[in-house]
């Protein structure tokens, strides 16, 4: 029994009710009862780790999401992601996060990873991190993909958060579990191959009006394209890089 998991879950339907949100979920039999596993999302807004949690309520389990530490230190958000038993990620010390999350999923849970890392600009999947696929190996579990399409239209990066009643179609498909296997970057590329698949079928059924924002470039909108989202994100990583060292050095 996970009472403020379970609270927390009927308030977020309430405002998923509120704001008109129309879900479509396939593959959520994919899903395993019991057992651990990395849920791997993809990542292109804010608010698509709330809408990647809903398949497995099919079968009445909770994820353990790893988010980073920033969110934890939030004196509102805080104590509510430590009652949940979500993993903290601190960048300057991941190596503990890293073992809490293979820790976690030895004990049987489902750890949730965006192996992107960071919000696509693009929202075409980026360059995955090595990390879902090597705490899979190091736990013995499986990875199950997770995408998740239209969290964009929602909230993400570089846009207003459109949190009123938007009716605003959200798409999520689920894959096969796929079962750990060495090197990690192979299985790393076969988790991304995979995850692209899903995403383009997604895509299909999904209207794309021309110009869009929220529409990536491939598909006629107004986002940028992944070389360019790419070149955004490194002159974004060296501004705070260099913010940081100005506050450390005093200049």
């Amino acid at each position: 029994m996970e009472p403020v998991y379970r609270t927390i879950i009927g308030i977020a339907r309430t405002v998923f009710a509120f704001e008109g949100l129309k879900f479509t979920v396939k593959g959520d039999q994919h899903i395993l009862a019991t057992g651990g596993a990395v849920i791997a999302i993809n990542h292109t807004g804010y608010m698509d780790f709330t809408y990647a949690g809903l398949p497995a309520r099919r079968v009445k389990r909770y994820v353990r999401f790893m988010a980073k530490k920033e969110v934890f230190d939030n004196k509102l958000s805080g104590p509510i992601m430590r009652a949940l038993k979500h993993i903290p990620v601190d960048r300057a010390a991941g190596s503990d996060s890293y073992h809490a999350a293979v820790d976690c999923l030895r004990r049987g849970e489902l750890v949730g990873v965006y192996p992107e890392a960071t919000i696509s600009r693009s929202f075409e999947i980026k360059e995955f991190k090595s990390g879902a696929a090597r705490m899979a190996i190091e736990a013995d579990v499986p990875i199950i993909p997770i995408v998740v399409w239209g969290a964009q239209r929602v909230w993400t990066k570089g846009f207003p958060k459109r949190l009123g009643r938007t009716n605003t179609p959200i798409s999520i498909a689920v894959g096969e579990p796929i079962a750990p296997f060495e090197p990690a970057a192979e299985l790393t590329e076969k988790l991304h191959v995979t995850m692209e698949a899903l995403l383009a079928d997604l895509q299909k059924g999904y209207d794309h009006p021309a110009g869009e924002y929220w529409v990536p470039a491939r598909l006629g909108g107004s986002a940028p394209t992944m070389e360019e989202a790419n070149r955004m994100d490194a002159e974004e990583a060296d501004a705070k890089a260099h913010s940081r060292r100005s506050r450390e050095t005093g200049h």
